[in-house]
Parts: C-alpha cells; sequence; structure tokens
C-alpha cells in the first residue's frame, strides 16, 4: 500500500510541475521576448503589413513585440478582433467600420488612431482618361458599398454622372440622376479579386482600392486614369475592441505608426500611392 501511494504522489506531482510549466510557457508566450509586451495586429498584406514590419524594430524599442498577421481579406481581421485572437486590426476606413458594425451588433469596436490614406483608383488598359469612355461603358467595382461612396463622386467630378444632391459619402448606384453615356456600373466583385480582373482584361475601367493595387503589381502611374482627390480620401484606422483603447501597448503602437520614421517611410516606399494622415 505504501509503495502504491508513493506512485500516487509522484504522479500527481509530476502533473502538478507540467501544469506549472505549461502556464509558465503561455505566460512568455504572451509576454513576448525578454519580458517585452506582445502585440498580435491583424492587418492587409500591402500596404498596412508592410508599415508594421517598418515599425517592428521601433516598437521593440519600447519594449513591445509585434506579431502581425495577414489577412487577404476584409471580413476576416474584424471577426479575429472579436473574437480576441487579435489585440488591434489595421486596414479599414472609418465607413467601413461604420457598416461592419451596424451589420454586426457583436462588434464592439473602437478607432484608436489614423495612419495613412489610400486614394482609390480607376484603371483602364483601353482608354486614357475617364472622358474617353464609350457609351454604355462596363465599370467594375468593389461589391463593399462603403466604397461606393468614394467612387461615384470621382464619376461625377468628372462630368460623367451626376448625383442626388446632398448623398456624399453615402452615395450608391441608384443615387445617379444622370448618366448620359449609360455607364454599367452593375458589376460588383469582392475587392480583392479586382485587380486580378484587371490584369485578366475584364471591362472598360476598374476601380481597385490602392492596397489591392499595390500587392497586385499594378502598374499606378500607366494605367490609372483618375483618383480620388487627396482631401476627400478616408484615412485607414488602427482599430481595436473598445475595453482596450486606453492600454499602453495600443497608445504606444499608434505612436509609433504616426511617427516622423513611418511618415518618411510612406513617403519613400509608396511614392504618393500612399499618403501619412494629418
Amino acid at each position: 500500500m505504501k509503495k502504491v501511494f508513493s506512485l500516487i504522489v509522484l504522479a500527481l506531482l509530476a502533473f502538478a510541475l507540467t501544469a506549472c510549466a505549461g502556464a509558465n510557457n503561455d505566460t512568455e508566450e504572451k509576454e513576448g521576448k525578454d519580458g517585452n509586451k506582445k502585440l498580435v495586429v491583424g492587418a492587409s498584406a500591402v500596404p498596412h503589413a508592410e508599415v508594421l514590419e517598418a515599425a517592428k524594430p521601433l516598437l521593440e524599442e519600447k519594449g513591445i513585440d509585434l506579431e502581425i498577421k495577414v489577412f487577404q481579406d476584409y471580413i476576416l481581421p474584424n471577426v479575429t478582433l472579436r473574437d480576441k485572437e487579435l489585440d488591434a486590426n489595421y486596414f479599414q476606413t472609418p465607413g467601413y467600420l461604420e457598416l461592419q458594425m451596424e451589420e454586426n451588433k457583436d462588434y464592439d469596436f473602437v478607432s484608436v488612431g489614423a495612419v495613412h490614406k489610400e486614394p482609390i483608383g480607376i484603371y483602364s488598359k483601353k482608354y486614357k482618361s475617364l472622358k474617353d469612355l464609350p457609351n454604355g461603358a462596363k465599370i467594375i467595382m468593389s461589391d463593399s458599398f462603403s466604397d461606393h461612396g468614394r467612387i461615384l463622386p470621382i464619376f461625377e467630378r468628372e462630368g460623367l454622372i451626376k448625383l442626388k444632391e446632398g448623398v456624399g459619402a453615402n452615395a450608391r448606384v441608384e443615387d445617379i440622376v444622370e448618366n448620359p453615356k449609360n455607364l454599367d456600373f452593375s458589376t460588383l466583385i469582392e475587392a480583392k479579386l479586382l485587380a486580378s480582373s484587371f490584369e485578366s482584361g475584364e471591362g472598360d475601367a476598374v476601380v481597385i482600392n490602392t492596397n489591392y493595387a499595390l500587392e497586385g503589381g499594378i502598374d499606378i502611374g500607366k494605367t490609372g486614369i483618375a483618383f480620388e482627390g487627396s482631401d476627400v480620401v478616408p484615412a485607414n484606422l488602427v482599430v481595436v475592441r473598445s475595453e482596450d483603447k486606453d492600454r499602453d501597448e495600443i497608445k504606444t503602437l499608434v505612436e509609433v505608426l504616426k511617427s516622423e520614421e513611418i511618415q518618411k517611410f510612406l513617403k519613400e516606399k509608396y511614392q504618393g500611392a500612399v499618403l501619412a494622415a494629418e
């Protein structure tokens, strides 16, 4: 009996030691290297993840180890933020954030800082300007309605359409009241597919979010025929769960992303295709 009792005690001790070791490993993983705080941030591949990579050494100097999770769509970064797999995400504009929170009542998010701007561009392999588009030209654009309020005013500014008065950033295709060339805005696809659609020669013009244009290797200077004015381009935000907005690590992340070093990186890396937010 004594032998059996001793074996039981030893087994319990071994289990306790294993549990402690596992707990310590979990703590080390959350804390990062050398006792640094760890932040996990979700981002689109270009330019967001590239900007975060540039920020990594700056954050490390301030005691923060940054882990970047790259997403290829606009849906999962918010889902994983809600599920607490991320501390923050960096990919969306105010209009998109507002729309997502309206559609998903369990998203309790808040923006903690604007980092950069990406003017949406209209690209064509066939025409040199919007005014060259023929009657009935097929326009391919994002199926995200938050983008339409940015896209349609570009066509209005160039005199191709007229929108219902007062719709502003909430403009939708149904708000077009004059369309003398009968431009066809009916083809809506996922934003991440716009660059490949353009490269395959679909449509007369394709409206592409700058991050996907850069990621797709599109020659912005050569094939871009119209862009948003820099004065109306919405900023890309760092977004967190509301409960985390006052965390010191989050504040440090935003400070670094808005620093002179990162502004210089944006200017040199993207040559005007990506602009620092004010």
